[in-house]
């Protein structure tokens, strides 16, 4: 088994505020979490931006300008911008600083979809802002949209012309299929990193039967020797699921913006707090971490030095 993958993803666009006092909303607490959770094991940091005011998603470059290259100088980390952003945000402004920066990696949704948080918004009794109810009701009529159009324009702009690849987030079987039609127009090529997603509303449930058909369709698809499989567990899920992808030979991926709890009914403090434990958890299964560099190697990324920063 090669080494296992770890991704932390630090701050994410769906959770609100008046859901965890630990989770990062401004640059310096996203920079300060992310390079504590690369200096845990991270190899990888997935980043979003919040507006540093009220902790709404931003898609501004000049803030993300505030935090990315810090992290940067600090870790030798790979970084990953979303170009998945947020629901409300145009392809243009998901795109806006990944295109700026021209990363190693960006993340990208395989196909639109129903993603919702919108149940949320009953249970939380004590907001801190005033956006946040509306924002997480919302999404009850909000399609997240990413069409084939779409995919193909981000896989031309930030993959031919840019260098960077991709975290392919694939949230349900048929993004899978999707993402085998563009291996055969030949728009991206292995080693494919395929993030599989499990326990978000509109999505796959997070029962281990559904890892189990993701892997198995993913060999049938791809060749298990042309992709390297990642396992995000939304919320309570997040866990027991890394700990049965590392079984089956994936990797993991943890983080805030995925659940901000470590275990029944205790807040993460940070993310390093959740990347320490799945690293416990790889530790108990005799499986080493890869390094930074070493998931350059994996993934076949084009390094450092030719990111813009």
């Amino acid at each position: 088994m090669s080494k296992v993958i770890i991704t932390c993803a630090i701050t994410g666009s769906a959770h609100v505020p008046s859901m965890s006092r630990y989770l990062p909303l401004t640059p310096d607490d996203i920079a300060a979490q992310a390079i504590e959770a690369a200096e845990a094991g991270a190899a990888i940091l997935h980043l979003h931006a919040r507006d540093p005011r009220d902790g709404r998603p931003t898609s501004a470059p000049e803030v993300f300008d505030q935090f990315v290259p810090r992290i940067a100088q600090a870790t030798d980390a790979v970084i990953n911008i979303t170009t998945g952003g947020s629901v409300h945000m145009s392809l243009e402004e998901r795109l806006a600083y990944a295109l700026q920066i021209k990363p190693e990696l960006c993340s990208l949704n395989m196909g639109s979809m129903n993603f919702s948080l919108h149940p949320l918004a009953r249970k939380i009794t004590d907001y801190r802002f005033e956006w946040e109810k509306p924002y997480l009701e919302a999404f009850e009529d909000t399609i997240f949209r990413n069409t084939f159009k779409d995919i193909k324009h981000i896989m031309l702009r930030l993959g031919e012309e840019c260098g960077t690849r991709f975290e392919f987030e694939c949230y349900d079987i048929g993004h899978l299929y999707s993402l085998a039609f563009f291996v055969e127009e030949g728009l991206v090529k292995p080693p494919l990193f395929i993030q599989s997603i499990y326990g978000v509303l509109g999505g796959m449930g997070p029962d281990p039967e559904n890892l189990s058909l993701m892997r198995t369709t993913a060999d049938r698809l791809f060749g298990r020797a042309n992709y390297q499989f990642s396992v995000l567990g939304a919320g309570r899920h997040q866990m027991p699921l890394a700990a049965v992808s590392a079984v089956m030979g994936g990797n993991v991926r943890v983080g805030l913006e995925d659940s901000v709890y470590l275990g029944k009914g205790e807040l993460a403090v940070s993310n390093a707090d959740q990347v320490r434990k799945v690293r416990r958890i790889l530790d108990e299964l005799s499986l080493e971490v890869a390094t930074p560099d070493e998931a350059r190697k994996i993934l076949n990324l084009k390094g450092r030095a030719a990111v813009n920063l």
